[in-house]
């Protein structure tokens, strides 16, 4: 086996593909990158750790059928460093000899029939805009939890009705929902799947090279086990479900308010990150709301202190409130609007953040960051 292809393109390739690869693999060869030239002038590289998949297909200037496996890390940080010209790979006996310009790299092949089949794709579910899909998936992936003794909330929970798609995470003190629109296989598809957090985040910021991710899914509605996969741009993905447990988030999200308020996004972060330099770790940053402005508070006592007055548009009953600053930094960084509307009932009641016009035919905000607030000691 040998192929010649440029430089740039083979680095790009590798890297995306050695992203997946296990840090500390149960099995040796699952630290190893699979490289196949087809007979068609192709390369295809893969990377496969049980649990998730990654697979990009290149063409390539010139080359000879076969397959290898080398250290896909090794490998990543070699074509990362070589210089700006062609890039050989010859496998010689138990070796792949890689070349470019003065620079040659021998690597240590590893036996290519221990590596697991990476899983076919699943049945195709419809396609959606990359960019649509890489915000959207950002905007939920700030609430996903890392607690691992709780899997239900390491995933996001994708719901596909028709050709509407809802994304929500939750970590307990936040819950993140975001509704947009995408072309279904079949009009009448019904589905749920709860994709694990950081690999979907990780795919959906991945795959913006192509003008449209296809998404195809193996998941009953019922138990929701199976397999999703991404593909876009000549790359493709695969990943197994969480099992679909997961809080019933729509009743958390109030449907009448007391009170609103809408700020100007810049000036509301820079205000928030001024005050919560004096928040010790897990104090909270104090808000009162009155017509015309809010009032931001940090620290007490023989603390050290800050206070911050900024107008609002505030309409509805006065409230005094209290967040993490950390949470709602996350939620204004994900809103991508120049005002930031939040919407209160109570004090000890999850507040409602949003940004940009609402859906026209519902009148709700496609993006809504609902966030705990810290109760006040009286």
């Amino acid at each position: 086996m040998k192929f010649r292809v440029d430089r740039d393109v083979l680095a790009e390739a590798v890297a995306w593909t050695a992203r997946t690869l296990p840090a500390r693999p149960s099995v040796a060869v699952l630290a190893g990158m699979r490289l196949e030239v087809t007979d068609d002038q192709q390369l295809r590289l893969s990377g496969f750790d049980y649990e998730v998949s990654a697979q990009v297909t290149l063409d390539i200037q010139s080359g000879e059928p076969g397959v290898v496996l080398v250290s896909g890390k090794l490998l990543a940080e070699i074509t990362r460093s070589l210089p700006a010209q062609p890039v050989n790979l010859v496998v010689e006996g138990s070796k792949a000899v890689v070349t470019c310009g003065s620079a040659r790299f021998t690597l240590m092949t590893m036996p290519v029939e221990d590596y697991p089949s990476l899983p076919a794709m699943p049945p195709p579910a419809g396609v959606i805009g990359s960019d649509v899909f890489g915000a959207a998936v950002a905007q939920v992936a700030i609430a996903v939890g890392r607690d691992e003794t709780l899997p239900m909330l390491t995933g996001v929970r994708m719901e596909l009705e028709g050709d509407k798609v809802t994304l929500a995470s939750t970590d307990r003190y936040r819950l993140a929902v975001r509704e947009l629109r995408w072309q279904p296989e079949q009009a009448d598809i019904s589905a749920i799947a709860m994709i694990p957090g950081r690999t979907l985040a990780d795919t959906a910021k991945s795959l913006t090279t192509g003008a449209q991710i296809s998404i195809a899914l193996s998941a009953p509605k019922e138990t929701g086990e199976g397999m999703i996969g991404f593909e876009s741009g000549g790359r493709r993905t695969t990943t197994r479900l969480l099992h679909p447990e997961f809080p019933k988030y729509r009743s958390l999200l109030p449907s009448s308010f007391s009170a609103k308020a809408d700020l100007t996004t810049s000036s509301f972060v820079e205000a928030v990150k001024r005050v919560a330099l004096v928040a010790e770790r897990n104090t909270p940053v104090r808000m009162s709301f009155r017509e015309g402005e809010v009032v931001l508070e940090a620290g007490s006592g023989d603390e050290a202190q800050a206070v911050e007055v900024l107008e609002a548009d505030f309409h509805g009953d006065e409230i005094d409130i209290a967040f993490n600053p950390g949470y709602l930094l996350d939620g204004l960084g994900a809103i991508d609007s120049d005002i930031a509307r939040l919407e209160f009932t109570t004090s000890t009641k999850p507040a409602i953040l949003t940004g940009g016009k609402p859906v026209e035919d519902t009148g709700v905000a496609d993006y809504r960051y609902l966030i705990m607030p810290i109760r006040l000691s009286s």
